[in-house]
């Protein structure tokens, strides 16, 4: 028998479990092997699902071997020999001796990648429409994919607690204005599956601190006893006080995503759709920088005086983070459970910022 008819047969005998019942006349794609060689599939659109659970490299390699062998024996027997992911183990139904209907979870994602490591030329055909795949799409192995990576911005707004108490409450000068001391954060996030709606999001980044004192005059001095925080006399025309420190951060946030997003859904992002997510886990950190700034007018001209220093703040920052997120927006709380300063060298407080991640 000629072998082109055979490969036909062994595709065709090979995804007998998915025989078409349907009235409907199903879609044809021809793929073109070398000079004299064809592939026809015949696929209905109610099976496109099933398809994106099946690994058609490794029913090829088999159909290889069996032709190689001169086996004319099935090819796909079960259908669940060539599963891309054990955890999609269809469900078996035998009706009768003659029919075993096989069926697939709910798709959500099918997490797979593919593409070329043939040299040659291959065109698909089907639905009056086709294409070509080159030498630049290579590897057309399919595999798994249960991690996923992505950069994260947070934009919000930071500022401290005294004994679970804002500062202002004592009209303290290191009392922080809400508005004005925002904090940001770059973060290079891993968004790793660990079950079908449960991820872990890990990763790195950079973050920085602004508290901007709402008394405009506060400055803050350093000696070997500790940081002060008093009121600059000088007679200018003050306009902003702030101390900077900035971060290198590690996270590690179990997230449970209804979801069951691949990706962390973005803003504008649409496979965020319907999803609600909530995640807490713990972060640390690592002081790299800290300063404070004035900013004044004196005799008409702007100027700024910055300050490089430590000021007693602990080196290692650690605490909390909570995420919640719906659709495509996503909200961030953080919370440092140490204190800014080293003890005995500061006031108590402890850093807190909010704000949204996109």
């Amino acid at each position: 028998m000629n072998k082109k008819i055979i490969v036909l047969l062994l595709i065709i005998g090979g995804m007998s479990p998915f025989a078409f019942s349907q009235t409907s006349a199903p879609d044809s794609v021809v793929i073109k092997i070398g000079e004299s060689s064809k592939v026809i599939f015949a696929i209905h659109k109610n099976d496109l699902q099933t398809l994106k659970y099946y690994d058609f490299q490794a029913l090829m390699n088999d159909m290889i071997t069996k032709l190689e062998n001169e086996d004319r024996s099935n090819v796909a027997t079960p259908p669940s020999d060539y599963l891309l992911d054990n955890d999609l183990e269809p469900s078996v139904t035998n009706d009768n001796d003659d029919e075993i209907t096989y069926e697939w979870p709910e798709d959500e994602d099918s997490n797979r990648t593919y593409g070329n490591d043939d040299s040659e030329w291959i065109t698909y055909e089907g639905n009056d429409r086709s294409y070509r795949n080159n030498e630049q799409h290579r590897n057309r192995s399919y595999r798994g994919r249960r991690t996923t990576s992505s950069i994260n911005f947070d934009i919000g707004t930071n500022n401290l607690l005294t004994d679970g108490k804002f500062p202002d409450s004592n009209n303290d000068l290191y009392t922080v204005k809400p508005f004005g001391s925002w904090y940001v954060g770059i973060n290079s996030i891993q968004r790793t599956r660990l079950a079908r709606k449960f991820f872990l999001e890990w990763g790195v980044g950079v973050s920085w601190y602004n508290f901007k004192f709402e008394d405009q005059r506060t400055i803050m001095t350093k000696d070997d006893a500790g940081v002060t925080f008093s009121t600059d006399l000088r007679d200018l025309n003050y306009k902003k006080s702030k101390l900077t420190a900035s971060y290198v951060n590690a996270s590690f946030i179990p997230v449970i995503d209804f979801g069951g997003n691949r990706r962390k859904p973005m803003l504008f992002d649409s496979r965020g759709a319907n999803s609600f997510r909530i995640g807490v886990g713990p972060y640390a950190g690592y002081r790299i920088d800290s300063y404070t700034k004035q900013v004044f007018e004196e005799s008409g001209d702007k100027k700024r005086e910055r300050n490089h220093d430590n000021y007693f703040l602990e080196n290692i920052r650690y605490g909390t983070r909570l995420q919640i997120g719906f659709n495509d927006v996503d909200l961030f709380f953080n919370y440092d459970m140490n204190e800014l300063f080293s003890e005995g060298k500061g006031p108590a407080l402890n850093a807190f910022s909010f704000g949204v991640t996109f």
